[in-house]
């Protein structure tokens, strides 16, 4: 076989087995909150936001530190750590030691998710990048979907423990795989230096805005308290920006933010993330809630209209942004899929797999258009040598905007629901379908899908900024190759 497809396969594993642990733990949250009594809402929300946060706090350094030594050893720890992770999280005994555990299983994810294009961007020559970056980005958001389906079917079937016992084999051959078969053709760059100071501010930063954001919503910290952790979350993130700025070896290069591609890209894959990141958990309280009532396996098979037209659109979208550039392809995308999620508002308490089939389709297509056309105009956008931590930069944005996603929903939801409803649904309760809050549920899944339509209108202003410099690189004007 060529080393291209040996790479593509491999890598697209694992992203697949990445983005699919994101979501698979969602549509069992009811079952652990069974299993592990007295494990508090709270806790149940951080064992999903405390995997997106670590693999989000770190990617980028990852990136840096594959530049440094290699992209394929730090890829292969990156599949050994996952499994690892895994293999802990189905012995946990305690909501506090999954979110242990599951955050043990993020730091591999966020090596597989930082070197994985960057592995991909090096095989390929530049007119086959879309296609490969395509096939290998549609891994992450159907995995992410496929994990509500497959989490369904083994929490229904065998128990929660089960979603994390499959990833422990398959784990153990694409270590071995990677290890014997993927070659570093990078460049390596010795002699960095990891900027400690702006992780740690990084990291710190978005936990205090998520932590801010989640127990506010809890009724934990009144408005004033939330107010202050908001700002100190803020000011760390802007210390972090600062650090960036004066650091020798930064963790995040924003010299790369001088170039328009990259940057209108990244600006379009977090305003995207921040649409969509919270869709498969509002449909899930929906699907499961009180009106509805199914159990995980029907919920997860609702939502298969999105994994099946994001698996047909994205390779094909890819092979078509190697000819026509991104522009155009990216911001249809983004049309396609805000139409969609518009129609997702006017769902009513209750609906059919046909009815909701109509806007998924559009979701998940236009997640599939926009997806692979716009990750691979930002991979050719930077030189060679600085691909590992160009990736890492778009992957962060994507998770981080994920990941306040889920927040950002979950505020919404707790604002017109009271909370012990919520939770109600939270846990899978039975017999209150006819409670008089019902409509105040219907309307705030109504809103977060408003807001959701918001952010990917927004996206395309700068999907649109990009400008032909894709076009024109083709023909050898007006943009140089990264090449």
């Amino acid at each position: 076989m060529e080393y291209k497809w040996i790479a593509l396969s491999n890598t697209t594993l694992g992203t697949l087995m990445a983005s699919l642990d994101a979501n698979i733990v969602i549509i069992a949250l009811p079952t652990i909150a069974r299993d592990l009594p007295g494990t508090p809402l709270f806790d149940l929300l951080w064992i999903i936001l405390g995997y997106q946060l670590v693999t989000a706090s770190v990617l980028v350094n990852f990136g840096r530190l594959a530049d440094i030594f290699g992209r394929v050893k730090l890829y292969n720890v990156g599949f050994a750590v996952f499994t690892l992770g895994s293999a802990l999280c189905s012995v946990a005994q305690s909501g506090t030691q999954l979110i242990a555990f599951r955050m043990v299983q993020a730091l591999g994810a966020a090596f597989l998710f930082s070197n994985g294009a960057a592995i991909l961007t090096d095989a390929f020559p530049a007119n086959e990048r879309g296609r490969a970056l395509g096939t290998n980005q549609v891994a992450i958001v159907v995995g992410s979907v496929l994990g509500l389906v497959l989490g369904g079917f083994l929490t229904s079937w065998v128990g929660w423990r089960a979603i994390f016992w499959v990833n422990v084999p398959i784990g153990l051959f694409a270590t071995l795989w990677s290890h014997f078969r993927l070659k570093e053709l990078g460049t390596i760059r010795a002699g960095q230096r990891i900027d400690l100071p702006g992780n740690v501010s990084f990291a710190a930063g978005l936990s205090l805005m998520l932590a801010g954001l989640t127990l506010y919503s809890l009724g934990s910290l009144d408005f004033a308290h939330f107010l202050g952790v908001e700002a100190v979350g803020v000011a760390l993130m802007l210390l972090f920006f600062a650090i960036e700025r004066r650091v020798k070896d930064p963790m995040l290069d924003l010299s790369l933010f001088r170039t328009r591609l990259f940057t209108a890209g990244n600006v379009a894959i977090f305003l995207n993330a921040l649409a969509r990141g919270a869709v498969s958990l509002v449909l899930v309280f929906y699907l499961q809630g009180p009106t509805m009532g199914l159990d995980p396996l029907a919920a997860g098979i609702f939502l298969v209209p999105i994994s099946a037209t994001l698996a047909f659109f994205g390779p094909l979208s890819g092979w078509l942004s190697d000819r026509y550039g991104a522009r155009v392809l990216s911001t249809l995308g983004l049309l396609v899929s805000s139409a969609g999620f518009l129609l997702l508002t006017r769902v009513g308490a209750r609906t059919t797999f046909d009815h909701l089939a109509v806007p998924l389709i559009l979701v998940g297509g236009g997640m599939g258009i926009f997806a692979s056309p716009n990750r691979a105009s930002i991979m050719n956008s930077v030189r060679a040598e600085a691909r590992g931590i160009a990736s890492g930069t778009s992957v962060t944005l994507n998770n981080v905007g994920m990941t306040f996603s889920l927040a950002f929903a979950f505020v919404v939801l707790t604002a017109s629901t009271p909370l012990k409803d919520l939770e109600l649904i939270f846990l899978g309760s039975s017999g209150i379908g006819n409670a008089p809050w019902i409509g105040s549920f219907i309307s705030s899944v109504h809103s977060v899908f408003y807001f959701s339509t918001a952010f990917l209108l927004l996206a395309i202003l700068p999907s649109v900024v990009r400008g032909p410099e894709e076009a024109r690189r083709k023909k050898g004007a007006g943009f140089k190759s990264a090449d």
